[in-house]
């Protein structure tokens, strides 16, 4: 292959796959390969990524802790609009592409290299986040993608070359994982392996942040969330970084079972995926968040929002964070959040979280005054109601009388 690549910056996590990738972007392209490993909160220490790095060569190692850009600039910007994907998905794998996409583009810059690679295979959604918003940053940059090149297809295969080009692999031969999982802040995931029967259920010890609502405690928790234009930043009075008050919602929902998802999706690239999640800390934001909506938004704005949600999760699903359609969404749904501020106080219990309380001192549109079914002293005249009724009515009548 022609050499007309000088230095590839590449996200790397310092496992098999990305380590084999190292090497052949090498051998490959005959360029100098700059590692990207960022922590979002998948649990796993980031470091050994360096030590890895190093034993295969790297001279620019890029270690960054990119927690609170994750929550701060990424999550909470999505939880703003109640952002679900097919009813049920809360995006946890798709929104932290785009935040891995602009760190790699910004590397490129700053390394002088002229490409970018990843690890994402040619059947899944990822490939494409990362594409598009590598594109979308940095129109003339170029992308290669070794799972679509390269004859690698299998594990044997990625085994084989590690031991020919001695890169260290850490479990033996005939050893995998049950399952392949992706993580950060906001959930983890699970795909493959026996779960590709839409019909198996996956094991008890397969999760890993929650417990089953069956054995979660026995008496509930209650906790308080703390809203300002729109995103949390208390949990019972505690003032909380982004990423620490995700961090903390995702232990406690944890601890009851809260978070759970078996679902099927329709991947972007035309397949359905079967796949399972746990979201703990998520759930429970975006039941909270749309509580305190409840009382500090319009009607009709909220309705809006509601309309518009299911083309703001497509987008970003489908990898479109950086698109100019999800930035005129994103500046009407932060134009909502004004006055979105407020406390809303919860029960977790056995997988469940229940509202029990919300309240706005001064944001709140709800006024018992009107509301009350009593004396109301003649806040609201219920005899209004009737022209109201008739008006409406109206081409329901007319349309009876012609038999529509």
């Amino acid at each position: 292959m022609a050499n007309d690549v000088n230095k590839v910056v590449l996200a790397y996590s310092g496992g098999l796959d990305t380590s084999v990738i190292l090497k052949w972007l090498e051998e490959t392209y005959g360029c100098e390969v700059v590692t990207f490993t960022a922590d979002i909160g998948q649990g796993e220490e980031v470091e050994p990524a360096r030590a890895k790095a190093q034993a295969l060569g790297v001279k620019e190692i890029y270690i960054e802790d990119l927690r609170e850009e994750f929550a701060r600039d990424f999550v909470f910007p999505m939880f703003r609009a109640n952002t679900v994907y097919e009813g049920e998905y809360l995006l946890g794998t798709s929104i932290a592409r785009p935040l891995i996409a602009k760190r790699l583009v910004e590397i490129a810059h700053e390394t002088g290299a002229d490409a970018v690679s990843h690890g994402a295979t040619g059947k899944g959604n990822d490939q494409v986040r990362f594409e598009l918003g590598a594109y979308a940053l940095k129109p003339g940059i170029r992308v290669i993608a070794p799972w679509r090149e390269w004859d690698l297809n299998s594990r044997e295969k990625l085994l084989a070359y590690a031991e020919k080009h001695g890169i260290p692999v850490e479990m033996k031969r005939g050893t995998r994982s049950p399952y392949s999982m992706d993580a950060n802040l906001l959930h983890i995931s699970y795909e493959g392996n026996q779960l590709e029967d839409p019909w198996f259920e996956a094991e008890e010890d397969m999760w890993r942040w929650t417990v089953s609502p069956e054995a979660a405690p026995d008496r509930p928790q209650y906790l308080e969330i703390r809203f300002e234009n729109g995103d949390p930043v208390a949990i019972d009075d505690e003032p909380l970084s982004p990423a620490s008050l995700l961090s903390r919602l995702n232990q406690v929902g944890g601890a009851h079972g809260i978070g759970r998802l078996d679902l099927v999706e329709n991947r972007y690239v035309g397949m359905k995926s079967r796949g399972c999640y746990e979201t703990p800390g998520g759930s429970i934001l975006l039941r909270a968040h749309r509580a305190i909506e409840s009382i500090t938004l319009d009607r009709e704005a909220a309705h809006l929002k509601d309309e518009l949600m299911p083309r703001y999760a497509s987008l970003i699903y489908n990898g479109y964070w950086w698109s100019p359609e999800r930035r005129m969404l994103q500046a009407l749904i932060d134009a909502s959040q004004a006055h979105v501020n407020g406390v809303v106080r919860l029960k977790l219990y056995k997988g469940n979280v229940t509202v029990v309380g919300r309240k706005s001192e001064a944001d709140t549109l709800f006024d018992a005054h009107i509301a009350t079914f009593e004396d109301d002293a003649g806040a609201y005249d219920q005899k209004d109601a009737e022209g109201f009724i008739k008006l409406n009515a109206l081409r329901l009548r007319i349309g009876a009388r012609r038999g529509r």
